[in-house]
């Protein structure tokens, strides 16, 4: 990966909003009036002009906006998890399915449903108000049979469109987001006997879609907002120390996932949720830390924009940034409207300069733009990330 060796460089998490010609292409592809080779044609097409547009606002390391990861309408929260459900085979839609059997982080024996979440339950009225523009009831499946992988033409379609969009608008980096076996096995399981049978089979499937991705030369990026959000699902409360050993499993089933991967191919995101709510039980970023380092990647994203984890730079005064490490902090936020000023980028840039060394930051999102905020807002965000850090590198450099 490209680090801020003379300049910082900019990036971002990777959902970007899709445009009305691709969720309507998407729609019809479903309905079966829109022919697989018009559909690819469609999203071909939409990925070169996402590409084209990151380099014109000034974005240095680009993806394809996960594209190919379908929304199911303009504001949709969980396309970076959905899309793997058509790239699995063993796994079913299932009448009856109660919302206490999906949305799970298996690990501790017991069933921890987003049902249960602290914040969720704390600021009960605000939820039973939040459009999430989707029923998780109605459209998680759970395992039924063994896990295969059948996601290699997709995932095919992904590298060459973006590779082609990066040799067309001469962009000089590009990843592919893909989901992380921690937050794959949060589906309900009626097949494997243990969690930890599970999450493995979770990682050989998702193996081979790391393997694509890094062998076509491109960077993979594992989104797991489960190594932080999984904090809120336990109850009652656990301790710190109960909750890193918690999530043990996952960061093991992700190193194993990403056996005979380059860690300079791999990044690592990590969020507390993309919903608007007020996170009030969000775990803190300093005792996550150290776990980060354990996973095999080059380069570590987190949020640290929005308004409940913009102090927590501080964190990271006394961390000891392992050598050829990059921080990929969030400057710009998914959930809110208002656009940050230039000169606030500039300055949360300079306050992870300053404890990380420079050369070690490039400056993102807090997640991804895309189903969270209007498409002209997020527009405006990463012009406003790509000017704030240009006005950082005038006073690091």
């Amino acid at each position: 990966m490209l680090s801020s060796s003379d300049r910082i460089r900019t990036t971002h998490v990777g959902s970007l909003p899709r445009p009305d010609a691709l969720r309507e292409a998407n729609a019809a592809r479903r309905e079966g009036s829109l022919s697989e080779e018009d559909f690819q044609t469609v999203l071909s097409r939409s990925v070169d002009e996402i590409v084209g547009k990151q380099v014109e606002l000034g974005i240095d390391t680009v993806n394809d906006g996960e594209y190919g990861h379908a929304m199911a309408g303009s504001v949709d929260y969980g396309a970076w998890w959905h899309y793997s459900f058509a790239r699995t085979g063993g796994l079913d839609v299932v009448d009856g399915v109660t919302f206490e059997e999906i949305l799970r982080s298996p690990g501790n024996g017991r069933y921890n449903s987003f049902a249960v979440r602290r914040d969720w339950n704390r600021f009960s009225d605000f939820y039973a108000e939040l459009e999430l523009g989707n029923d998780p009831s109605s459209e998680f499946p759970i395992a039924t049979g063994p896990l295969t992988y059948e996601g290699g033409d997709a995932v095919a379609a992904d590298i060459r469109n973006l590779r082609d969009a990066v040799e067309h608008r001469g962009a000089s980096e590009a990843f592919v987001a893909a989901l992380s076996p921690g937050s794959a096995s949060r589906i309900g399981n009626r097949h494997y006997k243990t969690d930890e049978e599970f999450i493995y089979a979770w990682a050989d499937v998702l193996h081979e879609e790391y393997k694509a991705i890094t062998d076509a030369g491109l960077i993979v990026q594992l989104d797991d907002p489960s190594i932080a959000e999984a904090w809120d699902q336990l109850n009652p409360e656990p301790t710190v120390e109960e909750y890193l050993r918690f999530n043990d499993l996952a960061i093991e089933a992700a190193n194993y996932a990403l056996r005979g991967i380059p860690e300079e191919q791999v990044r690592f995101h990590l969020c507390w949720g993309s919903w608007h709510g007020p996170h009030t039980t969000d775990i803190e970023i300093r005792h996550l830390i150290d776990s980060l380092f354990t996973i095999n990647a080059g380069a570590y994203s987190f949020e640290a924009a929005n308004a409940r984890h913009a102090h927590e730079w501080k964190a990271w005064e006394d961390v000891d940034l392992p050598e050829g490490k990059l921080i990929l902090p969030g400057v710009v936020s998914h959930s809110t409207n208002v656009v940050e000023h230039p000169e606030l980028v500039a300055q949360r840039i300079e306050q992870y300069a300053s404890v990380v060394g420079r050369e070690n930051v490039v400056a993102s999102t807090d997640c991804g733009l895309g189903g969270r905020i209007h498409p002209q807002i997020a527009e405006a965000k990463l012009a406003s990330l790509a000017e704030g850090a240009r006005i950082a590198s005038q006073r690091l450099f």
